[in-house]
C-alpha cells in the first residue's frame, strides 16, 4: 500500500473557517504535521505529531519516514497553494505521493471582509521575503493584497510602495487576527499607514 502525504488547508485559524473534508481528515490521522498552534488546536490526542519549525529538512525527513507505514496529514495555515510548505513538499514528493486539500486562505477573508472581490487583484507575500519592483510598481486602479510580517510590516511597506509611485492618499485596509475573537481591522490612506504601528502579521490590502 501506498501511503499519502496529505496536505490540509486549515483556513485562517477559526475552527469556523476549515472545510468539512479537512476536519474529517485531521480527526482521523495517525500522523500530523503543523505549527505549534494548529497541533494544539486540532491534532487527535492520540496521533503522533511533529511541529513545524525552522529545520524544514528534519520536518520533510520526520515526513519520509513516517509515510513507510501510515499516511501523514500536513496541517498548513489558508490555502496550500498560497506560499506555504506545499513548496518544499513538492521538492521532496512526487506530485501522485501528494493529496492536497484546499483551505481558506486570510487573503480572501480580508478581502470579503472589505465586501470587495479579489479577482482583479496582484496577490504577494512580504512575509520573510521582498517583492519584486513589478509587484510594487503603481498603475492607476491597481489593487494588491499582502502578507506582511515584523519588519515588512504596514508602516514600511506604506513606504516602500510610495517611492514606488504610489499615491499618498491610495486606499489601505489592514486587517490582523483574521477569524478570531481578538480580529482587528483599520482603514486609512497610504500616508496614514507609513505612521501606523502595530499590524505586523497581518493582511494588508492596497488600492489606487
Amino acid at each position: 500500500m501506498e501511503y499519502k502525504v496529505i496536505v490540509v488547508g486549515i483556513g485562517p485559524g477559526s475552527p469556523d473557517y476549515i472545510l468539512p473534508i479537512a476536519s474529517r481528515t485531521i480527526a482521523q490521522a495517525q500522523v500530523v504535521v503543523g505549527s505549534k498552534r494548529a497541533l494544539d488546536a486540532f491534532a487527535p490526542s492520540d496521533s503522533k505529531t511533529k511541529v513545524i519549525d525552522r529545520d524544514i529538512q528534519g520536518v520533510l525527513t520526520f515526513i519520509a519516514e513516517s509515510l513507510m507505514t501510515s499516511d501523514v496529514v500536513v496541517m498548513v495555515s489558508g490555502d496550500p497553494g498560497f506560499y506555504s510548505l506545499l513548496v518544499a513538499l513538492r521538492s521532496k514528493f512526487t506530485p501522485s505521493q501528494l493529496t492536497v486539500i484546499p483551505g481558506i486562505s486570510s487573503v480572501q477573508l480580508a478581502f470579503a471582509r472589505m465586501s470587495e472581490v479579489w479577482q482583479d487583484a496582484r496577490l504577494i507575500s512580504m512575509h520573510g521575503r521582498k517583492a519584486s519592483d513589478e509587484d510594487l510598481a503603481y498603475k492607476p486602479n491597481k489593487k494588491l493584497g499582502i502578507l506582511t510580517d515584523h519588519e515588512h510590516n504596514p508602516s514600511h511597506i506604506a513606504q516602500v510602495l510610495m517611492d514606488h509611485g504610489w499615491p499618498i492618499d491610495g486606499q489601505v485596509w489592514l486587517g490582523e487576527g483574521l477569524s478570531y475573537e481578538e480580529e482587528n481591522h483599520k482603514k486609512l490612506t497610504l500616508g496614514e499607514a507609513r505612521d501606523i504601528t502595530g499590524f505586523t502579521h497581518c493582511v494588508m490590502v492596497v488600492m489606487a
